[in-house]
């Protein structure tokens, strides 16, 4: 008591220590903070647990959700999106192209587009097909067979598998604050505060939707292996760059394709004046009827 007479400013001020600690411990008790707001939500004064409907929730900021929660690998394996493209010689266009999405339906896979025409009288086709990844390699070996001659191969690989990764992050990062939310939506009381937090769930919500949109597209296109193949009788029709090599026979062919090429764009001309002769014979009749009826209306002079 001594002590206390003389110190009488620390004294007061551990006793005012003694009450803050006594006050937080038995709010803890009777659960007067049991309810956590999420990280970038503002609360007015005096809002707590058991009294979320006496003072209105300010939600005019929204909620900040991180971007991402950095976490071990969610999964097992890569995840890598492959696709190929092929330049056939064929000596059947069309039958090697039924043969194709044949083999990709026997695959495990299907077709995803077919074209067949007919460039310059070189038949010419081009057939989209997916299969499933562990039968990639398999399907190609089959497409090869088809060909008399492939004049070009591509096989890219793009691994998709940090991506995925990234969006299966963010998605549990929403699931939980949603799951705050919720928590918060039992306890409101207010209208004004029950219609705040329902516009801040079906916002996260929507964003949810879409990252599982496009983790489920990941997954699937990495299933699925994408191969795109070209087919023709004729090399030059081929979307390829050839070779620099002296080769009389190509040469032939393309000097032959630009005769061809000539002939019928003059054709093309000629049908155009024929059926614009409705229009410039007439004028030109008229032009030398014209002249004829001035030159004998108005005779030369004679000399």
């Amino acid at each position: 008591m001594d002590w206390v007479k003389k110190n009488k400013l620390a004294a007061l001020l551990i006793l005012i220590f003694l009450l803050w600690g006594l006050r937080g411990l038995s709010s803890s008790f009777l659960g007067l903070s049991s309810v956590r707001v999420p990280p970038g939500m503002m609360v007015q004064p005096g809002f707590e647990g058991a009294g979320i409907g006496s003072s209105p929730l300010n939600l005019s900021k929204g909620i900040s959700v991180p971007a991402r929660e950095y976490a071990p690998s969610m999964t097992k394996e890569r995840l890598v999106v492959e696709e190929s493209s092929m330049s056939l010689v064929v000596a059947d266009v069309r039958e090697s192209a039924d043969k194709i999405i044949d083999q990709a339906k026997q695959a495990g896979g299907y077709m995803v587009s077919s074209s067949l025409s007919r460039p310059e009288e070189a038949p010419f086709a081009t057939v989209v097909v997916r299969v499933p990844a562990e039968n990639f390699r398999q399907t190609l070996d089959f497409f090869r067979k088809l060909a008399v001659k492939v004049t070009s191969e591509n096989i890219l690989g793009d691994d998709v598998t940090d991506q995925y990764t990234d969006i299966q992050a963010r998605l549990a990062t929403l699931e939980k604050t949603k799951t705050k939310f919720e928590s918060i939506l039992d306890q409101a009381a207010r209208i004004e505060d029950i219609l705040n937090v329902q516009r801040e769930i079906i916002s996260l919500q929507d964003q949810i939707d879409s990252l599982k949109g496009q983790a489920k597209y990941l997954e699937q296109t990495a299933k699925l292996a994408k191969i795109t193949a070209y087919l023709s009788t004729d090399e030059l029709a081929l979307p390829y760059a050839p070779t620099k090599t002296f080769r009389p026979a190509v040469i032939l062919k393309q000097a032959v394709r630009s005769l061809i090429t000539t002939l019928r764009s003059l054709a093309g001309l000629g049908i155009w004046v024929v059926v614009y002769a409705a229009i410039w014979a007439p004028v030109l009749l008229g032009i030398f009827i014209y002249r004829k009826w001035k030159a004998k209306r108005n005779p030369p002079l004679c000399q």
